[in-house]
């Protein structure tokens, strides 16, 4: 479905190319790469430039068109890791940088954001010449951070150097672009002092235990709790002090993939980075349609003898261990605010700083914990269960799901459709494991039950993520005249979006290799018509032009055929492997 989710993810490099410096009679200098993730490129260049009448030089950026630059400190990844551009010179007076007008952004991690991206020039007048000759040296400082959809790579400060012969100026390119209202800012921009950020940090660590998807395994961790108060005091605050370890053992190994990325990758591993990659997206969506179905009751977790801390033993270290490494995995999926400024703001720091500040987070979250396990007679003011509690459970239920809404809303438009058909049988899966065997079921029938929910979903993830074989063209009539005109096939499938049918032909025969390589083989331009609405072009052909009642339908029009072949069956891949073997191999 996607590409090896791992070398997407993390696999970025940030290459800084050194400055180049032109000779005497130039007004440009060469251009300097800034930021590299992949494909996905941005570099920078000098030249000299009038606009408006002012003389001056324009910082001219060329570069792919999903790598951007922030482009505001309000909604950058952290206060002053917006793009700046600073012009120094012996030579000469620089007033402030002139930006042209932002574009928006789209991020699936923290929505519209204003961005520079592609190719834009900033323009710096010149306001005085201090030189008496006409050529002066220029330095200009670049800063910011650049991101693409799926990552964001770390904080760069790059300088570009030219020489400017300013006897040349009349003859310099005159540039025009609408400037934003405000002026770029050459300092440093806003900043937290290390104690705020610290204790923001703290702060950002105490709200991850209120976040909705740690809630499911709360009441394991409150029946952990109570367990340890029923030991010797020493005992009990040894496990809860093991418990926070767990915590504290997630953020070191945050810390710690922060470190590697930055020495090995010249990447960070900024909050939200996960959530731009269609694979964790994903993951997590289903991971909170799962945890909604346990709110709802429709299977529950036990509790392993670990977990229920008996003394004596050991294993009991263990499971508190594990079960404050899994509460810290599961809140943090949901939080963003307070704990992204946090931890943005650690990647603008020295590496030993920026560990800190990731690990006082992880603290933050531990500290109740501590606080809990310290003090047991805060037990007792615990409200009592009742039925109050399973009504707020199943409400929290439905809280998860708005929130898988939300993170399905992040998946490609492609794979959308198809993570919620998987959920919905995904959900019936679990529902077979959880409701069909009761307690006391014999272990065969368990297993043979419980065997059949894991082959069903596995079958459905293959049926639904399966990749796409053939390379879908948008129904036009202008594409399907002129392919018509050239003496090649045409194959038209005319499908919708509400159409079950659909689905079964597109599994059945175009996920078919063999078929697949034959359009391919064969020349075919493979037309996708989508009769969803009533207003499509491909909806007005079926019925106008095909007089075909519904969908679905395949149509392949053969050159020197008048009438073309239709397909309205489901099974119908071996005929039309048929069709194809008898036509002749397309242009290479």
């Amino acid at each position: 479905m996607w590409k090896k989710a791992g070398v997407i993810f993390w696999g970025a490099l940030l290459l800084m190319g050194p400055a180049l410096v032109c000779g005497a009679s130039t007004a440009s200098s060469g251009a300097v790469e800034l930021a590299r993730s992949g494909k996905e490129y941005s570099s920078a260049r000098i030249e000299g430039a009038r606009m408006e009448g002012t003389k001056g030089i324009a910082v001219v950026f060329e570069g792919t068109k999903d790598l951007h630059y922030y482009a505001r400190s309000e909604t950058a990844g952290a206060p002053g890791f917006q793009l700046k551009v600073r012009a120094d010179s012996n030579d000469f007076e620089f007033g402030k940088a002139v930006f042209p007008r932002w574009t928006f952004f789209q991020d699936p991690a923290v929505g519209k954001v204003e961005v520079y991206v592609g190719s834009f020039q900033v323009f710096v007048p010149i306001e005085d010449v201090n030189t008496t000759g006409p050529v002066g040296e220029v330095e200009v400082t670049v800063s910011g951070q650049a991101c693409t959809s799926m990552i964001c790579l770390r904080h760069f400060t790059t300088t570009l150097k030219a020489t400017i012969d300013y006897g040349q100026a009349d003859s310099w390119k005159e540039i025009s672009f609408e400037p934003r209202q405000e002026a770029s800012e050459g300092g440093a921009g806003p900043s937290y002092s290390i104690w705020f950020a610290l204790g923001l940090a703290l702060l950002a660590g105490l709200s991850l235990n209120i976040m909705p998807c740690v809630w499911p395994v709360l009441p394991l961790i409150v029946m952990r709790i109570v367990e340890q108060a029923k030991q010797s005091r020493g005992r009990s605050m040894a496990m809860g002090l093991v418990f926070c370890l767990g915590i504290l053992l997630f953020f070191a190994c945050l810390a710690g993939l922060n470190i590697v990325l930055q020495v090995f990758y010249g990447t960070v591993l900024q909050w939200g980075d996960q959530f731009r990659n269609p694979v964790v997206v994903t993951f997590m969506a289903l991971l909170m349609v799962v945890l909604a179905l346990f709110m709802f009751g429709v299977f529950n977790v036990t509790v392993p003898s670990s977990i229920a801390s008996k003394s004596g033993s050991g294993r009991g270290f263990a499971g508190s261990l594990g079960m404050g490494f899994l509460a810290a995995v599961l809140s943090t999926p949901c939080s963003f605010g307070i704990l992204a400024a946090a931890f943005a703001w650690a990647q603008g720091q020295p590496m030993a700083l920026g560990t800190l500040a990731i690990m006082v987070i992880g603290a933050g979250m531990a500290l109740p914990y501590l606080i809990l396990t310290s003090v047991p007679g805060l037990l007792g003011r615990m409200p009592r269960a009742g039925r109050w509690m399973e009504l707020f459970k199943q409400t929290l239920g439905f809280v998860l799901l708005i929130i898988a809404v939300k993170m399905i809303k992040a998946v490609p438009d492609e794979n959308r459709i198809s993570v919620l058909y998987f959920a919905v049988v995904l959900s019936f899966c679990i529902w077979m494991w959880g409701s069909w065997v009761a307690y006391g079921t014999k272990f065969s029938r368990k297993l043979l039950i419980r065997g059949l929910a894991v082959v069903l979903a596995l079958l459905a993830f293959g049926f639904f993520f399966s990749k796409e074989r053939i390379e879908w063209q948008p129904y036009d009539a202008k594409k399907i005249e002129t392919a018509k005109a050239e003496g090649r096939p045409v194959l038209i499938k005319f499908t919708a979006d509400w159409c079950m049918n659909c689905v079964v032909v597109d599994r059945v025969v175009y996920q078919r290799k063999d078929i697949a390589s034959l359009i391919e083989e064969k020349g075919v331009l493979a037309v996708k018509g989508d009769t969803t609405r009533q207003d499509q072009p491909a909806t007005l052909a079926l019925k106008n032009e095909y007089n075909e009642p519904g969908v679905p339908v395949t149509i392949v029009l053969l050159p020197g055929r008048d009438e073309p072949v239709r397909f309205q069956e489901l099974f119908f891949a071996d005929k039309l492997k048929e069709l194809l073997e008898s036509l002749p191999s397309g242009p290479k």
